[in-house]
């Protein structure tokens, strides 16, 4: 045991440091579905990354290793619930890169990883580190932290596309073992969206959604699988009303979506971090873009859509897989608005003033929905860096005590 906990914090450290020394835009952008979607092999395991959402979270992640399997070794599977499935698979998913070159050259031979089912808090204890083990003749040994005795190590393969130092995505010959990954996860307890809305801030918005059946369902189909909303308080949405009974029923169904992640962010993780998140009205609209920037400072976390900034002011409810939270202002995307551009230089006094690019956040909507479109395929959140450095150093933190 001794020998695993000095592992993991080697690991650790050197995570860390290389997380806090490169800077953020020499990162590339990569997408685990496109990548995996040229090896028909790896056809399961990639479909069952966007079905768990684990696609979504690893996309918007900057130093990653995907330990995939094959189609045939995804069968040891079946048996398993959605969300355990993607508890096991997040344990694929370590939260530092390790290229083949990398693998083969470990310090003493062998370290350990923490995977996204450690950084994201959903691992007790060590339970959600993988042991790595390379040994004389090239060979190379994954195993949980928590596996069986008698467990069968899962062992690399080969090497399916490497971005140093972004991502490696590697094929392992099974399934990771683990006691914890695979135990079964209570199902969410039943929650009446709009009733919850209503209760808290947000009766106006919550009255829009009941009354847009487009977009009832599209919040009910996805809030058991991760959904965080940012409802507007009644006040912004008595604001924002002229505005919104011009525009068209598409419009309409666009912008509540516009208020929809489709993943679980608690208030802490969007205190801590910053980047661009997509939408419902992302995946919805696919010629359109329909994200907004997630910014904080200290403990207020704003989002920023170009057109309008609007403050989380409340939390209306957090439990995993749903968040909900109530904002200042109705969110507007800039699909729809006007952009608000920022304000030019002062004049110097010989010169002439010219006319301002300034547009007021109240400018008047295009009801056509027919703005230039940003490429909404490629939208992830690039949320991570720091979160992944926090709750690495934190688990470690706690091996310690």
């Amino acid at each position: 045991m001794a020998r695993s906990q000095h592992y993991i914090l080697l690991a650790v450290a050197a995570m860390a440091l290389a997380l806090l020394a490169s800077p953020v835009a020499a990162a590339k952008s990569f997408n685990i579905t496109k990548i995996l979607a040229a090896h028909p092999e790896y056809s399961k395991f990639n479909a069952m990354l966007s079905k768990t959402r684990l696609a979504y979270d690893i996309n918007r992640r900057q130093t990653i290793t995907v330990l995939a399997v094959d189609n045939a070794a995804m069968a040891a599977l079946d048996q398993y619930s959605l969300p355990t499935v993607r508890h096991i698979l997040s344990l694929h998913v370590l939260v530092d890169y390790y290229g083949a070159k990398k693998l083969r050259g470990l310090p003493n031979g062998a370290t350990a990883s923490a995977s996204m089912f450690q950084a994201t808090g959903a691992a007790g204890g060590m339970s959600g580190y993988v042991n790595i083990t390379s040994h004389k003749g090239g060979k190379i040994d994954f195993v949980s932290q928590d596996a069986d005795d008698t467990a069968t190590p899962s062992r690399y393969v080969k090497s399916i596309k490497e971005l140093p130092y972004d991502i490696a995505v590697l094929q392992v010959s099974s399934v990771l073992s683990s006691s914890e990954a695979e135990a079964p996860v209570p199902p969410p307890a039943p929650v009446d969206l709009v009733e919850l809305l209503s209760k808290k801030y947000c009766k106006s918005f919550a009255e829009l959604v009941a009354g847009n059946d487009d977009v009832f369902r599209a919040l009910n189909e996805t809030k058991d699988n991760g959904l965080t909303l940012f409802c507007p308080v009644d006040a912004a949405v008595s604001a924002f009303a002229p505005k919104y009974k011009n525009l068209t029923a598409k419009a309409k169904t666009a912008i509540l979506l516009y208020h929809a992640v489709p993943d679980y962010f608690s208030l802490q993780l969007l205190k801590s971090n910053n980047g661009m998140v997509s939408t419902l009205a992302t995946t919805s609209y696919v010629k359109k873009d329909y994200s907004f920037d997630v910014k904080n400072d200290d403990e207020d976390v704003t989002l920023a859509t170009k057109v309008v900034t609007s403050t989380i002011t409340a939390t209306v409810g957090d439990s995993e897989p749903l968040a909900v939270y109530a904002v200042s202002k109705f969110l507007q995307p800039k699909e729809l608005f006007k952009v608000v551009q920022a304000p030019a230089p002062a004049p110097e006094p010989s010169k002439k003033k010219g006319k301002t690019g300034d547009a007021d956040d109240e400018s008047s909507s295009d009801d056509s929905d027919d703005s230039t479109a940003d490429n909404g395929a490629a939208a992830p959140a690039v949320f991570g860096r720091w979160a992944t450095v926090a709750a690495t150093v934190g688990a470690a933190l706690a091996l310690l005590g």
